[in-house]
């Protein structure tokens, strides 16, 4: 019996999650089978990760500036509190950005909401 040969839609597809999976370890690039799991769990973890970026993100940006405000002698939670009594609306990726690049300016936003 003689071989059959794959149609041109899937030779496409198994093309496609080939080139997907290009630079992962072993036959997991290789193997259409090993690839599409392989791609499978990768998507999972990219979509998941995503989520995750912004969370690690604005964790880290919460962390400096608590470091530049306890230098100035406040809590994070006092300093944070003092900038909506103040109506000062800065996020906090611009705070901590000014924490770590302009001292000076986040010290008078310091001594604005420490009165």
């Amino acid at each position: 019996m003689a071989k059959i040969k794959h149609s041109t839609a899937t030779r496409r597809r198994k093309k496609r999650v080939l080139k997907k999976a290009k630079g992962f370890f072993g036959d997991r690039s290789k193997q259409f089978q090993q690839a599409r799991r392989a791609l499978l769990h990768a998507l999972k973890y990219a979509y998941r990760d995503r989520k995750n970026k912004k969370r690690e993100i604005r964790s880290l940006w919460i962390i400096r500036i608590n470091a530049a405000c306890r230098a100035e002698g406040i809590t994070y939670n006092a300093f944070m509190n003092g900038l909506k009594k103040a109506k000062i609306n800065l996020d906090r990726k611009i705070l901590a950005d000014l924490a770590v690049k302009e001292s000076a300016a986040f010290k008078k936003i310091v001594g604005l909401v420490k009165k």
